[in-house]
């Protein structure tokens, strides 16, 4: 029987005016995933949970699946399914046929991908005819944003240049549609025209963002961005993602010394130790693997290089600032030498714990986690406040001391005034020293745009305007994207011109 919140949560889901069909069906089932919790954690993970500091990411008392998929879509291609029925494409009809019919069958937290391919890489044998091809990719990105609805959806691009790829930005750029989410991966030999026509696009339309390509490799082998700038390994899945939320450090250590001798490595021990705990609960006790054909047909692999637990974090800043008392802003993390060489040694720490202890089911994967809506007190990964931003040069080198070891993910954003349209070199100078100075992931949008980056996804501001009238909004984003807004001010980043 329901308990008395069940039947609040119930009523509340089925009477809400705000979200559609299909955004009722899942939250209804959320509700009956977390009826009874199958999942056992140690004392000291739920002493963790118990004191806010640490969290599951909503993915459930009863986790029944892994949050992201990421599926061989080449091998997909090569080999078709047997148990979809489909044979390999011949066509480019049949390439986005194909890629539509295996989207709805793939086993991801919220019972959408995260992941829909390097789809120029994918669609590029099939662009024979560049007009025909174009009508095609139109009908895959307009079904995609209107059938997956999620922000979190996310495609990737590069680094060749191709016609596909070309198509694609175009595309962006007309439909204005905040799914899927996008990334360009970069290297040194993309061409600097292609490079510059999606830099074009992401100052329209909020995408894509931008991954050093050469670094992911060098630390992932063969991988793709996912969700928000997630980044696992192709043929792989992210278990699970729990959050430490080191916002509430401070309150559990006597000192900075003490944080980083004994909280720290305590923090680690909760976090793993629950990560082990929900990565056995969806592969033995669930079976996951074995309960989907996408194990059997070889789309996604089952050992230590493909699985993948997540440790997600928040709030450096506020660890960093609270640990040490700062409250004059040009000694607060993102200004001042002695704040930033402590968040650095929190995350070295931090580091140092997680190499020594090798994951129950593949590998521990460290990530900037973008936040939630329910976030009152805490920044986003180990980035700098919003309102707190310092000059661009000295952000973009926090931001890398910080993200160095965050090789599942993290990223920065930069909104831009619209006059820098005018000039998109003075972007592409950014963003290519930036990775030469070692960053991971870049995003910059117009801040007069309507499309515009949360965290890690995007919104329409239109969007966030009819949610807060009560209107229904078809992408799921929107709900979470006017909470952060209201908590954490997206839209009072500091807007940059040509510095």
């Amino acid at each position: 029987m329901p308990t008395k919140d069940m039947t609040k949560d119930i009523l509340y889901t089925i009477k809400n005016p705000k979200v559609t069909f299909h955004q009722r069906l899942k939250d209804m089932a959320k509700i009956a995933e977390n009826s009874i919790e199958l999942v056992e954690y140690t004392e000291k993970s739920r002493e963790y949970f118990e004191n806010g500091a640490m969290m599951d990411m909503f993915e459930g008392k009863t986790p029944y699946r892994t949050r992201y998929c990421v599926p061989d879509y080449e091998l997909f291609f090569k080999q078709g399914s047997e148990f979809l029925m489909l044979e390999p494409p011949k066509d480019i009809w049949d390439a986005v046929g194909n890629l539509l019919c295996l989207y709805h069958n793939i086993p991801a937290d919220g019972g959408l991908p995260v992941y829909i391919g390097c789809l120029d890489e994918l669609l590029e044998p099939f662009v024979t005819d560049e007009a025909e091809a174009e009508k095609a990719i139109r009908f895959l990105l307009v079904h995609v944003d209107r059938t997956i609805s999620n922000a979190f959806c996310h495609a990737n691009l590069g680094p060749r240049d191709t016609k596909a790829g070309r198509i694609i930005l175009k595309l962006t750029k007309e439909m204005q549609r905040p799914c899927p989410n996008m990334t360009l991966l970069w290297r040194e030999d993309t061409p600097e025209d292609y490079l510059l026509a999606a830099l074009d696009t992401a100052m329209t339309a909020a995408k894509p963002s931008f991954a050093n390509d050469a670094l992911y490799r060098r630390d992932m082998g063969n991988y793709a961005v996912v969700s928000c700038y997630n980044t696992l390994p192709i043929g792989g899945c992210g278990l699970t993602l729990v959050r430490l939320n080191m916002n509430r450090l401070p309150e559990l250590a006597k000192s900075p010394e003490d944080l980083l001798d004994r909280v720290i490595p305590d923090a680690v021990t909760a976090v793993c130790d629950a990560i082990d705990s929900r990565c056995r609960f969806i592969v033995e006790d669930c079976s996951y693997y074995e309960n989907t054909f996408l194990y059997r047909e070889g789309l996604i692999k089952k050992d230590r290089d493909h699985m993948v637990g997540m440790f997600g974090y928040v709030g450096l800043a506020e660890c960093v600032n609270g640990m040490l008392g700062l409250t004059e802003e040009k000694e607060r993390f993102g200004h001042g030498e002695k704040a930033d060489a402590f968040g650095e040694a929190i995350m070295n720490r931090i580091k140092e714990e997680l190499d020594k202890r090798p994951a129950a089911y593949g590998t521990y994967g460290l990530h900037a986690q973008v936040g939630v809506m329910e976030d009152t007190d805490s920044t986003p990964g180990g980035r700098i406040p919003i309102g707190e931003e310092p000059d661009l040069p000295y952000q973009l080198l926090n931001f890398i001391r910080m993200h160095r070891h965050c090789a599942a993910g993290c990223g920065e954003l930069f909104p831009f005034d619209g006059t820098v349209k005018n000039n998109p070199r003075y972007l592409m100078d950014i963003l290519k020293g930036a990775f030469a100075s070692g960053a991971r992931y870049l995003s910059f949008y117009s801040g007069n745009s309507d499309l515009v980056r949360v965290t890690g996804y995007l919104v329409k501001r239109s969007d966030i305007e009819k949610f807060e009238r009560e209107e229904m909004t078809l992408n799921e984003a929107t709900v979470n994207g006017s909470g952060v807004n209201k908590n954490l001010h997206l839209l009072d980043r500091k807007v940059r011109g040509e510095e």
